[in-house]
């Protein structure tokens, strides 16, 4: 019995999936993380997480778009996310044939084929393009169907009285074990898929004619370049011209004197002092309270002085109307034709 015989559909496609994309995310990353410092990406915060495994999976290239132009949910913002997706094509080919010449050589015992890295690449890509937005609608629906439930279960009558914490509490652990739930069975089936891709393409390979140190022995060698020296060379200098165009296009962390540029005179603001306050406080009090003070003298002598002003004024009121009265009289005592 052979190991491709023994070997299912899922497991088949997990021993080739996985490696690739952990193969193939460092350098990735790389670029990421090159397109992020020149501003060409803007991840929303929240989906930064689903982001990156979209990103490392060789399997997300179209899904990806297909997610993004033809459900219209975005990402983020930024051309760089189309061309980060891009430039991990031919990474993603190179990484997939790397590990399934390995799994070929290893658990098939099988001949590779030609080119094996570009077919299941292909494969893959339109496996993803169909599956990935299929997962993502069933994923989200049975998300919102288990946090409506639950939220209908939670206000019955009888559950009215339970406290928020407590809500909160059971509202997360319900949707989220159903959410989880079903992306596990989701990621199974997927995975399924993929491992009869694979059974597709191992099913056209002849049987490897070495024993099993010969074959162990190629599979090593897969790892060691022909030229290390070359390879040593194409590595480092891959590295550098990266590290210069991050360093380049990062101004903030780069040093760039200019006289323009002088960092502004900062203001050292006092330290508090308790004792200096509570000083000032009250000498504050006692200006207030002499005001205040003052305020009342100056009332109550406005007081005192109301009754002698209406004395005086009704004084003079009685002696003119005194002077008038003799006046009157005067001039009627007087015969009407005397000169006097």
């Amino acid at each position: 019995m052979t190991g491709r015989e023994t070997m299912s559909s899922f497991k088949l496609g997990l021993s080739i999936l996985w490696p690739a994309a952990w193969t193939a995310l460092p350098i990735k990353m790389a670029f990421a993380m090159l397109l992020m410092t020149m501003g060409s990406i803007h991840l929303e915060t929240k989906l930064g997480i689903t982001f990156l495994m979209l990103l490392m999976t060789p399997v997300s290239v179209f899904g990806f778009f297909v997610i993004s132009l033809g459900m219209g949910f975005h990402f983020g913002e930024g051309i760089g996310l189309p061309v980060l997706f891009l430039l991990s094509i031919p990474i993603d080919i190179w990484a997939l044939g790397l590990v399934a010449r390995t799994v070929f050589l290893e658990r098939l015992r099988l001949e590779p084929p030609a080119s094996l890295g570009l077919s299941l690449w292909v494969r893959f890509a339109l496996a993803g393009a169909i599956y990935l937005p299929l997962l993502w609608l069933i994923e989200g629906g049975a998300t919102d169907i288990a946090r409506s439930t639950i939220g209908s279960i939670l206000d019955m009558e009888s559950l009215k009285h339970l406290p928020v914490a407590e809500r909160i509490g059971v509202e997360f652990t319900t949707w989220g074990s159903v959410s989880m739930i079903v992306l596990v069975a989701l990621t199974y089936i997927g995975l399924t898929i993929l491992g009869k891709l694979v059974q597709g393409c191992a099913a056209t390979a002849r049987p490897a004619g070495d024993t099993y140190q010969g074959l162990i022995s190629r599979w090593d060698m897969l790892r060691v370049p022909a030229d290390q020296g070359l390879m040593l060379t194409a590595f480092t200098a891959a590295g550098a011209v990266l590290s210069i165009l991050f360093w380049t296009v990062l101004p903030v962390s780069t040093p760039h004197p200019h006289e323009c540029c002088k960092p502004s005179d900062v203001t050292v603001t006092p330290s508090f002092d308790a004792q200096k306050s509570l000083t000032k406080g009250e000498k504050t009090l006692k200006d207030a309270e002499g005001k205040i003070v003052a305020l009342e003298q100056r009332a109550a002598e406005d007081e005192q002085d109301k009754p002698k002003g209406g004395k005086d004024k009704a004084g003079v009121k009685e002696g003119s109307v005194k002077n008038d009265g003799k006046a009157s009289q005067s001039a009627a005592g007087k015969p009407a034709g005397s000169g006097k």
